[in-house]
């Protein structure tokens, strides 16, 4: 197995276009309403797949109609679900996700089994077979959150495993204090510049980038949506503009982003060609209601990048 994506699982109950929410007892009409898989592990995890990368999956589910949907779309997808625990006594995670007419997105959200999840449920044989450990949803999975997941990550490097990590929003607002433990054992790490600067308290791209380094991290990617990304290794620094593509949903831009950028180091790439596939997978995702409903194959993925101009 190429990458095991270990994370959050979500059903996504998303609505288009909501530019307001109605006051209390009040009621608001929108136009398109559509049910997916959704969460940061689950959608990286598909779109690897449909990228051509060896890819499974560690998580945690309810034993519900949500859960049978979640597994139902991986499963279909080719991704292995080995490491996937259906739990009775927890419902499974959901977002409504209301898109307003430019795309844009705002969620809320129930934590659900993701919450639950936690260092007793790894699966180490499942780990120990695959090249990338890749964490999708830091900071929204509180029983694993800190020093857990700073555990897994620091075994999976003494392993030989190169370790990847991804954040989420953190609604706790401790950021850093959560999330320091684990950065000294992280090898490629891919937040978005919200989270970023939420992390560092800084704003400068090459700061923050250096923030990351000095804790020993080699590989950086800094999603900036529409402004593209930035990318930073030892050995070289530069900006990726984003694609220009009619934008109908943003939502799993930034874990499509990750798939892509993930497939390429599976692929032996230079960092360069492994950056324009992330951003052309990003811009593939926004193409389509969805978290991964824009994201074909790699040879239409690809093709975003010859010809394309960008934005």
């Amino acid at each position: 197995m190429d990458v095991l994506s270990l994370g959050i699982f979500v059903v996504d109950v998303l609505g288009r276009p909501i530019d307001r929410f109605p006051e209390k007892g009040k009621l608001e009409l929108f136009d398109q309403l559509e049910i997916h898989s959704g969460g940061c592990a689950n959608n990286t995890a598909i779109v690897l797949s449909r990228l051509g990368v060896s890819v499974g999956v560690s998580g945690k589910i309810g034993n519900d109609q949500f859960g049978d949907i979640i597994q139902h779309a991986l499963t279909e997808n080719g991704v292995n679900t080995t490491g996937l625990i259906r739990d009775a006594n927890v419902n499974t995670s959901f977002t409504f996700v209301a898109i307003a007419s430019d795309g844009e997105r705002s969620f809320c959200h129930y934590i659900g089994a993701n919450g639950t999840f936690s260092e007793d449920a790894i699966n180490w044989d499942q780990i120990r077979n695959t090249k990338i450990l890749h964490v999708a949803g830091a900071l929204v999975m509180p029983q694993f959150d800190g020093k857990p997941m700073a555990n897994v990550l620091k075994k999976a490097k003494e392993l030989g495993i190169t370790t990847s990590l991804d954040t989420a929003w953190d609604a706790s607002g401790k950021w850093l204090d959560t999330l320091e433990p684990c950065l000294p054992y992280v090898d490629i790490f891919l937040p978005s510049m919200t989270e970023a600067e939420r992390l560092t308290g800084q704003s400068d791209l090459k700061s923050i980038a250096t923030f990351f380094k000095d804790y020993g991290i080699s590989t950086i990617g800094i999603k900036m949506g529409k402004e593209g990304s930035f990318v930073s290794t030892p050995d070289d620094e530069f900006y990726v503009p984003a694609y220009s593509v009619d934008i109908v949903d943003a939502t799993g831009a930034g874990d499509a982003y990750v798939a892509g950028f993930l497939a390429g180091i599976i692929k032996g790439w230079d960092i360069e060609k492994t950056a324009q596939l992330a951003s052309a997978s990003g811009a593939a995702c926004v193409t389509a209601i969805g978290t991964t409903t824009g994201i074909e194959s790699l040879e239409a993925t690809i093709k975003i990048t010859e010809g394309n101009t960008v934005s």
